[in-house]
C-alpha cells in the first residue's frame, strides 16, 4: 500500500468523474503533489514541462474536488475520483480525451472560451505543441519551423535583429509588430525544446528585485 517514491519519483494520476466514471485527464504526481492533494482536498499535480507543482484550476478556476484516491495493485498509479468544477482540458473541453482515433474526428465540443481563461502566451504555446504533435500531412508555418531546426534558429535571429532596427529607427507600431514576431518565434523555440513559458516566468520572478550584477554573479555559483 506504500508508494516507492525512490523507485517512481513521478507516478501517473488519472482523474475520473466520481459520478459518471468518465475519464477526464491524465497527469503526474510526485510525493508532495499527492500529499497536497490529500491535505487540501483538491487535485495537485507535478508539471513535467513547468517543472513545478500546480493546483488544477489555479489559472482557470476549474478545480477538481477530491472524493477518493485509489492506488493500483502495483502501487505506482493512482485514480482520483473527483468532482470537476468547469472543464478538465486546457482546450475548453470537458475531457482531455476528445479525439477518436477510430473515427478520426473530435467527439467533444469546446465548452469554454480558453482565450478568456488563459493568457494569450499560454494559449499560443499550447497551439504550438499541438502543431508539433500533428501529422506531417497537416502543414503550417509552425510545423515547418519545428521540423527544421536551422530554419527556426535563423528566424529567431532575423526577428531579433528586426526588433533592434525597429527600436532604433521605426514607429511604435512597428516595434510592437516586430516584437510580436520575435515572441512567437521564441515560443516555437521553447516548444521545440519542450520548455514551458511558465519556466521563463519563474526565472523572471526569481530575478525580481535583484540587480543585474547580482543576477550574473548568481549564475557562477
Amino acid at each position: 500500500m506504500n508508494i516507492d517514491w525512490n523507485k517512481n519519483p513521478l507516478i501517473p494520476a488519472i482523474a475520473q468523474d466520481a459520478t459518471t466514471n468518465e475519464v477526464l485527464m491524465l497527469a503526474y504526481m510526485n510525493k508532495e503533489a499527492l500529499e497536497l492533494t490529500l491535505s487540501t482536498g483538491y487535485a495537485h499535480y507535478f508539471s513535467r514541462s513547468k517543472q513545478r507543482i500546480w493546483k488544477k484550476g489555479e489559472s482557470s478556476g476549474h478545480t477538481q474536488e477530491i472524493v477518493d484516491v485509489l492506488l493500483d495493485c502495483d502501487s505506482d498509479t493512482v485514480v482520483l475520483k473527483i468532482n470537476q468544477n468547469g472543464v478538465a482540458c486546457h482546450t475548453g473541453r470537458r475531457s482531455c480525451f476528445f479525439t477518436s482515433i477510430k473515427e478520426n474526428k473530435e467527439i467533444l465540443e469546446q465548452e469554454i472560451d480558453v482565450n478568456s481563461v488563459y493568457s494569450v502566451v499560454d494559449t499560443l504555446y499550447h497551439t504550438i505543441l499541438e502543431r508539433k504533435n500533428a501529422s506531417k500531412e497537416q502543414k503550417s508555418w509552425t510545423k515547418k519551423l519545428l521540423d527544421d531546426k536551422e530554419l527556426l534558429l535563423s528566424k529567431i535571429r532575423e526577428e531579433a535583429d528586426e526588433v533592434c532596427v525597429a527600436i532604433d529607427q521605426e514607429s511604435d507600431e512597428q516595434v510592437i509588430y516586430e516584437s510580436a514576431d520575435l515572441l512567437y518565434h521564441t515560443l516555437v523555440g521553447l516548444g521545440y525544446r519542450d520548455i514551458s513559458p511558465d519556466r521563463v516566468k519563474q526565472e523572471l520572478a526569481r530575478r525580481f528585485g535583484m540587480s543585474g550584477i547580482e543576477e550574473k554573479e548568481s549564475r557562477k555559483k
